[in-house]
């Protein structure tokens, strides 16, 4: 007995209907990142372990999926090994893993390509990445990562063009209702200084990352699990309290860590954002200071990005950040970049809930031929490939068939017009076009035929 096919978790198909939607996102994104001078890049699916392992944190290389090694992957292993831990072992097996994102693979690309890139290198790349997560609602193991980076520079206007970036991609979908947040690294860094915790900045990224989640208190009582001391959950507390508007809360802080120079470094990077947007014509700009604001990826050094929907609920559908030597791992040191990445399933996702996909974009072919029978499929063939030729989106039904399971065929495909040619249409080298949403029916010469559907 045949099983039942299946997918894997977090895994899933898209059909026509869902393509055309998810091609309309990257269409459009595509296009914005190309206004604005990025240049398009892919990497392999797989890349090998070295590159990918402690870039993430401890957090996120948990969740790289990594690929046995080809042929008797065992042959190199014994039962002490195995002792050692999962950990021990699987390196043992594996060397190779599916791309966790595209950033990394994009900073090996350009260590590897160094002296064929023209610096700042600005670079856009739409590829699926694999994590290793627990699915839920707009969390997937296989999704699409949509980024956009440049690299070479250590400007702030950088930082400031991914904020203009992030908003023209949502205009262009028509998605109003989100919020950008953002913030920066510094500030945690100086943040962790400051509550008498000096580098465990990266315990405070990780556990500050899952506020929203988990609350405030479940993050002191994490922050106390990984050794932090109960008086620096107490000076950290009244940081998180702070509100306002962005200038009330960037005024607020710099109370707090105003004369520490990481403190004060981030607080001016965050003042010229703001700066930078006030001075601008459009002030449309849906843009918050959080101070919370993590970024769980360890690489980040500098501004930090995360964009949320604020009528659907669901996690972040865009983040990224600065990092200022991400490079240096492969041997390049020096080279600060920063870059944002468009989460398109969750956009999709999105999209589709607030009914933002245009009919018009959800369309595949646009007129069919019918196949009456041997005399007439001559003169059908050359009339569809007069509409091929003029860019219309045309097929002819493949089999002659009775008139009615061809048009039930066109009906159910949502074919908007078909294009009839009998024994009389072929004579008199006409065709006989039927509106299938209004039943109308007129009589046309092909060129007037490809007028009507041009």
């Amino acid at each position: 007995m045949s099983s039942k096919p299946g997918l894997p978790k977090g895994t899933r198909d898209f059909g026509p209907e869902q393509m055309f939607r998810r091609n309309y996102i990257i269409d459009k994104i595509k296009a914005v990142f190309e206004t604005y001078g990025f240049l398009p890049l892919e990497t392999p699916s797989l890349e090998n372990l070295s590159v990918l392992t402690g870039k993430y944190g401890d957090e996120g290389d948990q969740l790289i999926f990594k690929i046995l090694n080809s042929g008797d992957f065992l042959n190199k292993t014994n039962q002490e090994d195995y002792k050692k831990g999962s950990k021990e072992f699987s390196g043992k097996i594996s060397n190779k893993g599916l791309r966790y994102d595209l950033t990394v693979p994009f900073a090996r690309y350009v260590v590897k390509n160094q002296n064929d890139i023209t610096f700042p290198f600005r670079r856009y790349q739409i590829q699926p990445v694999w994590r290793a997560d627990n699915p839920q609602k707009g969390r997937y193991r296989e999704f699409y990562q949509c980024d956009a980076d440049i690299i070479g520079t250590n400007s702030l206007v950088s930082d400031l063009e991914m904020v203009w970036l992030i908003h023209d991609v949502f205009k262009s979908l028509d998605l109003n209702d989100f919020l950008l947040k953002f913030s920066n690294r510094k500030i945690l860094t100086a943040i962790s200084e400051y509550i008498g915790e000096p580098g465990k900045e990266n315990t405070l990224y990780v556990s500050l990352d899952k506020l929203d989640k988990i609350g405030k208190d479940n993050v002191f009582k994490e922050l106390k699990a990984k050794g932090m001391s109960e008086r620096s959950c107490v000076k950290l507390a009244p940081i998180l309290e702070i509100s306002g508007d962005n200038r009330q809360k960037l005024e607020q802080l710099t109370e707090f860590i105003g004369n520490l120079e990481t403190g004060k470094e981030g607080l001016e990077e965050v003042s010229f954002i703001l700066d930078s947007i006030a001075n601008k014509e459009n002030t449309e700009f849906k843009l918050d200071f959080d101070i919370t604001l993590a970024r769980g990826l360890s690489y980040y050094t500098g501004t930090i990005f995360e964009v949320k929907p604020t009528t659907v609920q669901m996690g972040s559908i865009t983040g990224g950040g600065r990092y200022d030597n991400l490079t240096g791992v492969f041997g390049l040191d020096g080279m600060s970049g920063t870059g944002i990445s468009f989460g398109i399933d969750r956009i999709y996702d999105v999209m589709l809930e607030l009914k933002l996909f245009p009919e018009s974009e959800i369309a595949g072919t646009k007129v069919m031929i019918t196949n009456f029978d041997q005399d007439t499929l001559k003169f059908s063939l050359e009339v569809l490939n007069r509409l091929r030729r003029n860019g219309i989106n045309s097929e002819i039904y493949p089999d002659k068939s009775k008139m009615k399971k061809q048009f039930g065929y066109a009906d159910k495909k949502g074919i908007h017009f078909v294009a009839i040619i009998g024994p009389e249409e072929a004579t008199q080298k006409i065709v006989s076009l039927k509106n299938m949403s209004t039943g109308e029916q007129q009589r046309l010469t092909v060129d007037e035929l490809i007028g009507v559907l041009s």
